[in-house]
């Protein structure tokens, strides 16, 4: 008898909902506001101040600036090049946490300059403006031993000689947000042209010109490829003024949308493979961050009367609305969005946080319908950032799958270089949010008054 009492309350305590919380309270339902009780929240609920949030970009800031130095050193002895013009095959960039030159890291360098506006803080800004003047003046160097060392290994291969979008894209876009606001000393349009050359050029289309990739499968569409071409080619549209740019961004976009987004969820499959039929569908949370992103940069870039702007802002729309369906009581989106036994991911959310925020600023989303999204989403995220200034919850590099086994077990890594840019921009979009539309709280729910 007593074992089945056990198995009996067993059952009932399993039965309850995963966040259930009791309170003991002095009164009852006749002497106690029970509507005002404080519920055991997770992730901090109606307390964020701009303040707080400068202080978490900056733990963030003083880990990254330690942790990516700006040096060449011989690969032998270690020692610093101090004269560029000093280096040869055997130098390599001094080592850090992460690489000075990868897509994360436009990322990153595009987050720097956003939180350096935003909140008026200049080390964010030469953050970015001091790495990509290293960057080409090293390129510059290398191109003149190359002239006489062809056959030479140096630390910038992907900047001379691009081979996928990953190499091009998210680096091009940054440095072409970087000419324009006149701090950087070097000129970058050589890189930034040879940059767009790959995009425009050498990338592997389909035939009916949407890019592409031959992996994991020929003729693959990987919706990643959104944000590592099409920001860099409509910024090369807005430092031209040239419309060809941004046409084949906006054409680009409709390619990849017309075969990926699923209108029902108001979500984008991660790849897509001609000929695949039945095509199976896997929402993978950072790749609808991805595409997410790309739309922002679209609309901030495209001139107002373009005629691909309408199209742009109603699939931005349409997705935004999408992924709030499925953001966690947490504040988090799930690894893959639709999924929700499938883990709570950094980066993605970071991103949504951002997007959503920026639209909010932007005049492009409510603030009442979509500003409690954004915050929490924030908050959450701001959680994960260590007392040193680390990432927590990232999921690392991920190419792509049929099943969904290879995304549950992704795992997640703080040296992950992902979620520093998602989160540098999704703290400044959301401090620039809480300044142009503050929140009250009512009845113990946030709410956006304007």
């Amino acid at each position: 008898m007593k074992i089945k009492f056990l198995c009996l309350f067993g059952s009932l305590f399993l039965s309850l909902p995963a966040f259930s919380q009791y309170t003991t309270i002095v009164g009852n339902d006749v002497t106690t506001p029970l509507h005002l009780l404080k519920p055991a929240y997770i992730t901090p609920y109606g307390e964020t101040k701009p303040a707080d949030i400068k202080l978490v970009l900056d733990r963030v800031f003083n880990y990254l600036d330690k942790g990516t130095p700006v040096n060449l050193i011989d690969q032998s002895s270690g020692k610093i090049i101090s004269k560029l013009n000093e280096a040869n095959g055997n130098s390599i960039f001094q080592k850090g946490d992460f690489r000075l030159i990868s897509y994360e890291w436009g990322v990153v360098y595009t987050g720097m300059l956003a939180a350096g506006t935003i909140m008026a803080d200049q080390k964010y800004i030469d953050y970015t403006t001091k790495r990509l003047d290293f960057i080409s003046d090293v390129v510059v160097n290398y191109k003149e031993y190359l002239k006489k060392n062809p056959k030479a290994v140096t630390p910038v291969k992907s900047v001379l000689e691009p081979q996928a979008l990953d190499d091009a894209g998210s680096m091009a876009a940054v440095m072409i947000k970087a000419q324009r606001t006149n701090q950087v000393k070097a000129d970058l349009k050589p890189i930034i042209n040879n940059y767009l050359n790959y995009i425009l050029t050498k990338e592997f289309r389909l035939s009916d010109g949407t890019l592409a990739r031959n992996r994991p499968q020929p003729n693959t569409l990987w919706l990643d490829d959104l944000y590592m071409s099409l920001p860099a080619i409509v910024q090369m549209g807005v430092l031209t003024g040239d419309n060809k740019y941004f046409d084949e961004a906006v054409k680009q976009y409709q390619l990849f949308s017309q075969r990926m987004f699923n209108k029902e969820k108001g979500l984008y499959m991660h790849g897509w493979v001609e000929g695949m039929d039945p095509h199976p569908q896997f929402h993978w949370a950072r790749a609808n961050g991805w595409g997410l992103m790309t739309k922002v940069e679209l609309l901030e870039a495209l001139p107002k009367n373009h005629l691909g702007r309408a199209l742009i802002m109603e699939m931005y729309k349409a997705h935004v609305k999408g992924l709030a369906n499925y953001q966690d009581g947490t504040g988090f989106w799930h690894q893959l969005v639709d999924r929700n036994d499938s883990y709570l991911e950094t980066s993605a959310t970071a991103i949504y946080a951002y997007c959503i925020a920026k639209g909010i600023n932007e005049g492009w989303l409510n603030s009442k319908a979509y500003g409690p999204v954004a915050l929490l989403a924030w908050n959450a995220v701001s959680k994960k950032v260590t007392s040193s200034g680390q990432v927590e919850g990232t999921c690392v590099g991920t190419g792509m799958a049929f099943d969904p086994a290879f995304y549950y077990y992704r795992p997640v890594n703080v040296f992950a270089a992902h979620g520093y840019g998602p989160v540098l921009l999704a703290g400044a979009e959301t401090y620039k949010l809480l300044q142009q539309h503050p929140f009250e709280i009512n009845d113990s729910s946030v709410q956006f008054t304007k």
